[in-house]
């Protein structure tokens, strides 16, 4: 599943700038997590960034580490030739059903949904204080393992 969450930032400077679709000058956050809700690329990048511009990165980087992935769900946004033929990986748009009024959850597109949740739950990433990208995608990523131990822990 691949989506993207757009974020405030704090004064710290680096790369931000004005996501007009969510009114929140800040970053955006792509990621691809795989259907059990555990992140595989993590990708901050400008929040002016198209999701279907900043979806070709994300697949790129997947697959030099996933090569088994053949298929991707994502939204609407990310819908054109760009991410289609960024990579071998088939992108599948998943949208709502034409007589869905109000808030529905749609099939496989919880999944990623849920892992900005559970990644938001940390204190430092309800916004991006960080000045450098690396940096934001080093404590994303660190959020990530996080998750991944609780659910080694509770299995145990």
């Amino acid at each position: 599943m691949l989506d993207s969450q757009t974020v405030k930032t704090m004064e710290s400077g680096g790369p931000r700038s004005y996501d007009a679709g969510k009114k929140v000058k800040g970053r955006k956050r792509q990621a691809l997590v795989d259907t059990d809700g555990r992140a595989l690329v993590l990708d901050p990048q400008p929040a002016d960034v198209q999701d279907r511009d900043g979806a070709v990165p994300v697949l790129r980087l997947s697959r030099r580490t996933f090569q088994f992935i053949a298929k991707a769900f994502a939204d609407a946004g990310y819908t054109g030739d760009k991410p289609a033929s960024a990579t071998i990986i088939a992108v599948e748009i998943v949208r709502k059903p034409p007589d869905q009024v109000g808030f529905a959850v749609h099939l496989r597109r919880w999944v990623v949904e849920r892992f900005f949740a559970w990644i938001s739950r940390n204190r430092r990433l309800w916004k991006d204080p960080e000045a450098t990208l690396a940096s934001a995608r080093a404590f994303l990523y660190a959020a990530a393992v996080m998750i991944l131990v609780r659910r080694l822990a509770r299995s145990a």
